[in-house]
């Protein structure tokens, strides 16, 4: 399952899918061809182990339609707020074990301050305004919904 969006006021697009990531065939996909692009800032995020043991996952569920829309906001505001060439956001859905990449986001511009900036508004952004649903389960039967963190409000609100 795959929902990809695109506009044409910012080069760059919302990828929401349960296939594996790619942030090295995002960025050569966004930076073909465009020779203004000078740097290109990428955060990837990774599932983290909840225990010791051997079993662990992570299964995120969405809302269709509303979370690419909720993603491609925040895409549309950082190109408001920065002078960006190119950004998209990649997240997977579905059951994930630890190492495996859960969100991708690649931004580019001319220069770096302003791609470092964009890649860490749209994660803040991303944390706190798109609807996501995580279950932690570390292999033992007992399943947990991640709650919302203070730390990831107060984070978005720097901005």
């Amino acid at each position: 399952m795959t929902a990809d969006s695109t506009t044409d006021t910012l080069p760059g697009r919302v990828l929401v899918t349960t296939e594996p990531l790619d942030p090295v065939a995002e960025q050569n996909r966004l930076t073909a061809g465009n020779t203004g692009i000078g740097a290109v800032c990428s955060f990837d995020g990774l599932v983290r182990a909840i225990s010791d043991g051997q079993d662990d996952s992570l299964s995120l569920e969405h809302y269709p339609g509303m979370t690419e829309r909720a993603l491609e906001d925040i895409r549309q505001e950082a190109g408001k707020r920065w002078p960006l060439l190119g950004l998209s956001i990649l997240h997977r859905l579905g059951r994930m074990r630890p190492g495996e990449r859960i969100v991708s986001v690649v931004a580019a511009s001319a220069h770096r301050q302003a791609a470092f900036d964009a890649a860490a508004f749209a994660m803040d952004f991303l944390k706190t305004r798109a609807p996501f649903w995580k279950l932690e389960d570390d292999g033992s039967g007992k399943a947990e919904w991640v709650e919302a963190r203070d730390s990831d409000d107060r984070a978005a609100a720097k901005w």
